[in-house]
């Protein structure tokens, strides 16, 4: 499981010079299709690492219910969903992001700020969108590939 954090981590440090572009969404909706309930931990190390870059902020609150509610839905939808179900969940999860973002301003400012919050984001929330889908559209299916490879491995299932 370290490994897949260190993935995910450095990951999104490369990533990060790019606005709204990360690999992250797919790596946690990978990790939960392929590693079931354990990647709730990674998404609690991921954030705390996070934490320890950036510091706290509100977004700290965000990660650590945005993160799981995305894991939540792979694992929910696992046993019959495939490759273009996750594709464009991941492209609506760029889209949604602002808007799950946007739920702590509520109680911050109330109603208004959430919703100015959000709706100043949503330009970013269009890149990430466009971005997420078309990152999961090209490494969803290698990227399934090396984890369950991973997993086997993980396992002592390998010869």
């Amino acid at each position: 499981m370290g490994i897949l954090l260190g993935v995910l981590f450095t990951c999104k440090r490369i990533l990060e010079f790019l606005p709204n572009t990360e690999l992250v969404t797919l790596l946690f909706i990978v990790y939960a299709y392929v590693f079931g309930k354990k990647t709730y931990i990674i998404s609690v190390c991921f954030t705390i690492l996070e934490t320890f870059v950036w510091g706290v902020h509100n977004w700290v609150i965000m990660y650590l219910y945005i993160w799981p509610l995305l894991i939540t839905v792979v694992l929910l939808t696992r046993r019959w969903a495939g490759y273009m179900f996750y594709t464009v969940l991941s492209g609506f999860y760029g889209l949604f992001f602002g808007l799950l973002c946007s739920i702590p301003y509520y109680f911050i400012g109330g109603l208004s700020m959430q919703v100015t919050w959000w709706i100043a984001g949503i330009p970013f929330d269009i890149i990430h969108c466009v971005s997420n889908f078309i990152i999961a559209l090209v490494l969803y299916k290698p990227v399934l590939a090396v984890c369950k490879k991973a997993k086997i491995i993980m396992e002592g299932n390998i010869d």
